[in-house]
């Protein structure tokens, strides 16, 4: 009886262990947003090229895309630090192209939607650091965004963090 009792909780260990899911890696999310700059630094009144790309992960042709971008919290408690974005350029098969826009709303037209399953769009803003600003403070923001896709799916997403930009002083 006793090796009954044990063969049976050994039996239903197993069993239960048996069949749990196998771990997988998780399926990518059907848009993505990441950022980069070209800069980590500047000085009162230089600039710095902040790229934003958005990929599309799923197997239908994103059609639509709003997204927003907005100063985070820490960059809004130094008000001596001025800025200002002053030109956008989509990146196109035959270079760049000016966008229309530059925020802090409906960034989304920029990325000049339809984008096809599997490929990505390059938006580039440019930072103009505001030559009475500030310095030795950090600006960065935050973005959320919105996608529609060929098959009446959506996504959103975000708060996705640009990198900061530390303004030394000159």
């Amino acid at each position: 009886m006793r090796r009954l009792g044990l063969t049976t909780v050994l039996g239903l260990f197993l069993a239960f262990f048996g069949l749990a899911p196998g771990a997988s890696a998780a399926d990518p999310a059907p848009a993505g947003l990441t950022f980069a700059t070209d800069a980590a630094t500047t000085t009162p009144g230089g600039t710095v090229q902040l790229s934003m790309t958005l990929t599309n992960n799923k197997t239908y042709d994103v059609l639509f895309v709003y997204q927003t971008i907005e100063p985070t919290w820490l960059t809004t408690q130094r008000p001596d630090l001025k800025y200002s974005f002053t030109g956008c350029t989509l990146a196109t098969a035959t270079g760049s192209t000016p966008c229309a826009g530059t925020g802090p709303s409906n960034l989304g037209a920029n990325y000049g939607a339809t984008i096809p399953p599997g490929q990505s769009r390059t938006v580039t803003l440019t930072l103009q650091v505001a030559a009475d600003s500030g310095c030795n403070g950090n600006i960065g923001f935050y973005s959320y965004y919105y996608a529609e896709f060929s098959d009446t799916t959506n996504t959103s997403g975000g708060p996705v963090f640009t990198p900061e930009t530390r303004v030394l002083c000159a």
